[in-house]
This record gives structure tokens, sequence and C-alpha cells, in this order.
């Protein structure tokens, strides 16, 4: 068959003679779209955080998705590695790309997820694979459907951290799978600011000089003044506790007010690909109970 040549999202070219056959992925929702693929059987090394689907558990881990063990990965001689510019670090990419094909993906939208699925169905030469074939039918389909919520549709709070306290703003998966959903994110237009005491609004912001300014530190005077509808508690990255719970269900909120904080799957927001495919409708239909 011929070669492949496929682009990363940093836009780097990657050519293949054949589909690879070992791979290690160090990103969970990607572990979880191989499988999903019908390319299980490909994957020879994981990181600890990737434990769907539950065959997965079957493969050899390489360390966590921010502590990724290069040697172990090396040592396992895989001819493609599948990684995040988000979930896993600069410099292990780096090393590992000097000794092996690296796949680095950063979608942004769910369209993006999407495209992402399509791609390793190609260069894993699974295109015209039925399974293959119907997962992307159905995530572009998805995508098509979908209708972005009119400017007065209700707006949603959802913090990924508490101390300090972050959320993420319109350039981001998770902002996109909201919209998706039916809600707005009441801090779609916020930019993390640099240094610390900007974003706090306690001083001057500074040029952020390339830095990421998609995951504001936000303060609880202007989350009421965003006025959330709904304030959704996903269960990662960071697990919210009875007290984290009481402290935002004090806010004179319209979501405290209406009881509207609600648990959500930290999964269902920002796992993009395979996952997304049957998660977006689920979380649709979670928030219209609610609302």
């Amino acid at each position: 068959m011929p070669s492949i040549k496929i682009r990363d999202d940093l836009g780097r070219d990657l050519v293949f003679v054949h589909p690879p056959r070992r791979i290690v992925s160090l990103v969970p929702s990607d572990t979880y779209t191989l499988f999903a693929l019908g390319a299980g059987d490909r994957v020879i090394g994981r990181t600890t955080w990737c434990e769907l689907p539950a065959e997965a558990e079957a493969v050899p881990t390489v360390g966590g998705t921010k502590d990724v063990d290069v040697e172990a990965v090396l040592a396992l001689g895989p001819d493609l590695v599948i990684a995040n510019q988000e979930e896993n670090t600069r410099p292990a990419l780096e090393r590992l790309a000097e000794r092996t094909r690296v796949l680095v993906s950063l979608p942004r939208r769910v369209a993006d997820g999407v495209a992402h699925v399509a791609r390793l169905a190609r260069v894993l030469g699974l295109a015209d694979e039925p399974a293959a074939k119907e997962l992307v039918r159905r995530g572009y389909e998805l995508v098509r459907a979908a209708v972005e919520p009119a400017a007065d549709a209700p707006r949603a709070f959802v913090p990924i951290w508490m101390d300090p306290l972050m959320t993420f703003n319109a350039d981001t998966f998770g902002s996109d799978v909201l919209a998706l959903a039916g809600v707005v994110n009441a801090f779609g237009d916020r930019l993390r600011l640099y240094p610390l005491a900007a974003d706090l609004g306690k001083a001057a912001p500074k040029d952020a000089a390339g830095r990421d300014e998609r995951y504001p530190r936000v303060t609880t005077e202007e989350i009421v003044t965003r006025a959330p509808a709904l304030v959704l508690l996903p269960d990662e990255p960071h697990t919210f506790s009875a007290g984290d719970r009481a402290a935002l269900a004090a806010l004179d909120t319209p979501a405290a007010r209406h009881g509207r904080i609600v648990d959500v799957s930290g999964k269902d927001l920002f796992w993009y690909g395979a996952w997304t495919i049957d998660a977006l409708p689920r979380l649709r239909a979670q928030l219209a109970a609610v609302l």
C-alpha cells in the first residue's frame, strides 16, 4: 500500500510506509479511541491514567501523563507514540521525538476531536473498516446536527480547580462541548492574565509572552458578577469536596439560589475523540433535565 502522510497539531508531517503496529498512548482519551477503532491489540504501552476501556488495564504502563518514563516507552520499541500538547510535558515529548515518531494532538473543538479520530483511523490503515467508518460517521453527524446556543442561553461556570480557583475560556475543547450541549461558558471571554496578581485583579497585567491564556484564575466576586445559571462540578481533574460545594453554594448566583450546582463527568467534558461521540448527547440530556 502507498505510504501514509499525516500532519499533527504541532504542524509536523509524519510519514508511515506501513501502518504502525506498536503504539504507546500517553493520553487516556486516545487510548480509549484506539480500542474503539479496533486497534487495541496494537497498544503496547499506556499511562497509569489510561484505565478505559477495561481491556487497557492489561497493557504495561509507562508512568503518568505528566511524568512519562521516556526510557520505559523506548524500551517497548514503539513505531508510534500518541501524545497531547496539554496532557504531556514538552521535555518528555522532545526526547521521545528524537528516537521515534510522536503524533501530538491539541483539539480545541469537538469537530477537531472527530477529525483526530479520522486521522488515527487513516494512519492505522483502518479508515475503510466498517467499525471505524461508522464511528467517524457518527462523530461528524453529531457535529453537523449540533446547534450553537443562543446568546441568551443559560450560562455555566465550570471550575477545574479550587485553590487557586480556576476555569477555562472559549478557546478550549471543554468550552465547545458546553456550547454543543446547549449552554454558554460564563467565562468564555476571560483570558488568563500574568502575573498571578493581575489575574486576581490586584495588579496591571504584563505581556503573557506566548504563555497559555486559556485557563484563567478567577475570584468569587467575578463569579457573582457573571451570574451563572449553572455551576458544573466535573469529577476530574479536581475532586470537589463537600466544603468546595458549600463555598460555591454560598455565592449569590442564580445557580446557587435555584440549587443548580451539578456534578458532571469530567470525561464527558474533556475527553476528546471516540468518548465524546457518545458523551455529548448524554451531557446535553443531563443539562436539559436540570434546566
